[in-house]
């Protein structure tokens, strides 16, 4: 893991989200920058981090393959220790950063170290192969979740995502026309990106304020 984190957001606030990026681009991307921008405006403390070889990447330039998910598990456990928020702490990841995330949650959540799993795209198959589900695990999930989903996402559509069978712990924000960027195309949709991330962090608030101890 790396040693750094960025961290954006009130630090008074009532909860934290820390978020892992996805396979392909840092904590630092478009994508991630715009989501944590989005959450922060809302009164959110976020917290990104990077995995070890995507820190790697950066300071080397070469473009290796991602390693697979489970084997990030010890990095993300690491990371949420390395935190140390003393406040309710959330956390989740775009795609596969959520997926790693998910792959945690319950053995955090019953240990009460955090409150809820935010994913931003989840990856619930690769691009072009639906039927190799990355849904096992979510079927007994017993960790608050949510997920936001843009509708034509090509790792998971609304319409794929109907058929699953997904714990009740699982609530899905559905954002049309979004891509797996949560980006929609603005001609069709009417809806700009900035409009997808003003939905998605107004309802991650309110997800947060139901979740934390009270």
């Amino acid at each position: 893991m790396s040693e750094t984190f960025l961290i954006i957001g009130p630090t008074n606030s009532s909860a934290t989200i820390l978020l892992a990026h996805g396979a392909g681009a840092p904590m630092d991307s478009k994508p991630m920058t715009a989501a944590a921008d989005a959450l922060a405006a809302k009164g959110i403390r976020v917290a990104r981090f990077e995995f070890a070889y995507m820190a790697a990447r950066r300071a080397s330039g070469e473009r290796k393959p991602p390693p697979k998910a489970e084997t990030l598990i010890p990095e993300y456990r690491e990371a949420v220790k390395a935190l140390a928020t003393s406040g309710p702490l959330f956390i989740g990841g775009k795609s596969m950063g959520g997926r790693v995330a998910s792959m945690i949650a319950d053995d955090l959540y019953e240990q009460g170290a955090i409150c809820g799993l935010l994913c931003l795209g989840y990856p619930f198959h690769p691009p072009g192969k639906p039927q190799q589900l990355r849904t096992a695990h979510l079927k007994n999930l017993r960790t608050p979740t949510l997920i936001c989903q843009g509708t034509r996402d090509e790792f998971g559509t609304r319409e794929e995502v109907s058929s699953y069978s997904l714990s009740s712990a699982i609530s899905v924000l559905w954002l049309e026309d979004g891509d797996h960027d949560l980006a929609p195309r603005k001609k069709i949709s009417g809806f700009s990106i900035a409009d997808h991330l003003a939905t998605m962090a107004a309802r991650a608030r309110a997800w947060v304020d139901d979740n934390c101890p009270q």
